[in-house]
This record gives C-alpha cells, sequence and structure tokens, in this order.
C-alpha cells in the first residue's frame, strides 16, 4: 500500500531551510521525495513524497517538527496565500490505498502535531467534519493577517488544538483527498487583475455578480449571486509569477472531468479577447500519466497511431511545459518517477 503526502511549506528562499526539511523526511525509512518544488516569488516549496502509511504520518510529522522550528510566519512575505509555517499537508491514496485510509492518517497528524506542538489544525477535503471546512480556500481565507481574529470565532475553531493564534508557527490544514494537479499559465502582462478576470470565467465557483454601480448583487436571502464558471472541479486566481509576468493559478481537483488540455484552451481563447497571450506552462509537483496522455491526444494529429512517448511530447508541447525551464518528464510524471525511485 502506497500513501503520496505532498506538505506545503510557507519557503521558498533558503535553501538551507529546505534541505533540512527534506533531511528529516529522507532519514525516515520506507519513505522516498519525488518531487521538491521551490517557488521563491510565493516564498512556498512543495514537497511529494511516497512511502507505506506508517512511514509516511512519521515523515509529516518530523518536517513539521523541523519547519516549526525554522520558519516564523511574522516575517513570512511571499505572492501565495498562506496561513501558515506547515501550510497544507494533504495525504493521497495511491497503490493499493483507500480514502478511508488517508483520512485516518490525517487525523492521526492533526492530532500528533497538535499535541506536540500546540499547533492549531484544521481538517479539509474529504477529512472535513463540516461543509464549510471542505474548501481549502474558504480555511485559508483571511491568511496568516487575519488569524488571530478567525481562529477564535465559533465557527472557525480548530479541530485540533487550542484556539489561540500563535504568531510564529500559524495554523495548518490537512486532510485527505485524491490526486489533485496544481498547473498555472503564465500571460504576456504584468497586470494581475487581467489574470483574476480569466480566472473568475473558468473557475467552478465563477464571479460574483455586481450592479453598474459595483455593488454585489443579493439574493433573496442575503447571500451574493454568482455567475458559474466553465469548468467542473477547478480553482483557479490570478498571481504574480514574478514582477513582470501574471499568471492564472489552477488546482484542478478531477483531471478525467477537467483536463489540462481544455483549461489551457480556454486561458488561451479568453486571453485573446483582451489581446493577451498565454505563453508558458508550469506544472506545480507531480502529474499522473493519464492527465498527460489525454493532453497529448487533444494536441497531436494522430493520436490513435501515436505512441505514449510521442504523445508525452505532443502534451508537452501544447501545454507550453518547455517554455520556462526544460520540462522533465520522467521525474514529473507520477508513475515514471515512482518506478525511478522505488524500482516498481
Amino acid at each position: 500500500m502506497l500513501i503520496e503526502c505532498v506538505p506545503n511549506f510557507s519557503e521558498g528562499r533558503d535553501p538551507a531551510i529546505i534541505d533540512a526539511i527534506t533531511d528529516s523526511i529522507e532519514s525516515v525509512d520506507g519513505v522516498s521525495i519525488l518531487d521538491v518544488d521551490m517557488g521563491y516569488d510565493f516564498n512556498r516549496t512543495v514537497v511529494t513524497m511516497v512511502g507505506q502509511p506508517e512511514s509516511v504520518l512519521e515523515a509529516a510529522i518530523s518536517s513539521t517538527a523541523v519547519a516549526l522550528e525554522l520558519i516564523d510566519m511574522r516575517k513570512h512575505h511571499g505572492e501565495h496565500a498562506r496561513m501558515g509555517a506547515v501550510d497544507v499537508v494533504p495525504f493521497i491514496p495511491l497503490e493499493g490505498a483507500t480514502i478511508e485510509t488517508c483520512i485516518s492518517l490525517s487525523e492521526r497528524y492533526a492530532k500528533a502535531v497538535s499535541e506536540l506542538f500546540d499547533l492549531p489544525v484544521f481538517l479539509y477535503a474529504e477529512s472535513a467534519r463540516s461543509k464549510q471546512r471542505v474548501r481549502l480556500p474558504d480555511i485559508r481565507r483571511g491568511e496568516y493577517e487575519g488569524l488571530e481574529t478567525k481562529i477564535t470565532s465559533p465557527e472557525w475553531l480548530p479541530d485540533y488544538g487550542i484556539a489561540e493564534f500563535k504568531p510564529r508557527m500559524g495554523a495548518t490544514a490537512t486532510g485527505a483527498r485524491q490526486i489533485l494537479i496544481a498547473y498555472n499559465v503564465n500571460l504576456n502582462t504584468s497586470d494581475k487583475k487581467k489574470a483574476n478576470a480569466i480566472a473568475g470565467t473558468i473557475r467552478t465557483s465563477g464571479v460574483i455578480l455586481r450592479d453598474v454601480d459595483g455593488e454585489k448583487l443579493l439574493s433573496e436571502d442575503g447571500k451574493p449571486i454568482r455567475k458559474p464558471g466553465m469548468f467542473q472541479h477547478l480553482q483557479a486566481a490570478g498571481w504574480m509569477y514574478n514582477q513582470d509576468t501574471a499568471q492564472v493559478s489552477m488546482n484542478l481537483l478531477n483531471h478525467n472531468v477537467t483536463g489540462l488540455h481544455s483549461v489551457t484552451d480556454a486561458i488561451r481563447s479568453e486571453a485573446e479577447k483582451i489581446g493577451l497571450k498565454a505563453v508558458a506552462g508550469e506544472l506545480v509537483g507531480l502529474v499522473p500519466l493519464r492527465a498527460i496522455i489525454s493532453a497529448g491526444k487533444h494536441y497531436h494529429n494522430e493520436p490513435d497511431s501515436a505512441d505514449y512517448a510521442t504523445l508525452v511530447q505532443s502534451a508537452i508541447d501544447g501545454l507550453m511545459l518547455n517554455e520556462l525551464e526544460e520540462f522533465d518528464a520522467h521525474n514529473s510524471i507520477i508513475e515514471w518517477a515512482l518506478e525511478s525511485n522505488l524500482g516498481d
């Protein structure tokens, strides 16, 4: 049985801190690190590890200990939304594992780190204990800066740990989920508002409708009226890749329903409507082979006669994955990375 865990740490600029965190993971028998993605402007690092359930749990706890010791949220600044030094720790079922196993692991992780480090922890996704906590953006809303007020409100008491603001560490979210794809598309503009407008058009939640004066339109029960987006199972927002480049940053929650090629083509189309171009694609962490093959079939002229290697290359070209740096398929596709690291 294999479990994937993808902790997100609020540090992307100091390699020594990330080395200390990954060393703690690699010291645990039965765990392999498949990817370490450091983002300078986001000031965030996403680590992908796999292994047996108990080993992954141990590595998640030990890396949390190191991160809480070395990362001070009072000094943290970055483009990406965050609420804690160890921002989110999802557990994902792979070979032979079930979502129920991952729910149990997330609960055990939350209990352990809350007791060991006085860390407030929220459960999200499949582990959530209320509907308002299923979506990570809802838990994270207000970010670290709003946490002091939020964490003591009755509806946002942590699931584990005391309801007390911890300035140095913030808070952590953990939960069980299926594989998601973190994917960004860069635009040839420095205007974040334009990227966010495209994100609002395509994401599942869509946008809030407003009147001619810019005021929110409300339903009879007082809730904002939203115009749904183009795709299901898609989270998206406008972010800055660097000071000169805005991007549409996305989480594809079910790539079998909403694929990489679909959102890429939609962003191209929406960008063209406002005189912009999509200029680069970026995958954060690993991606399932099936998602890449699906994109490759979409972009290849004769997909039925093409082999896997050809389809992967077609996907790389169509998704613009070589534009920022060379895309390493063997270490970026989950199944291929597993073969390389675990020898199966």
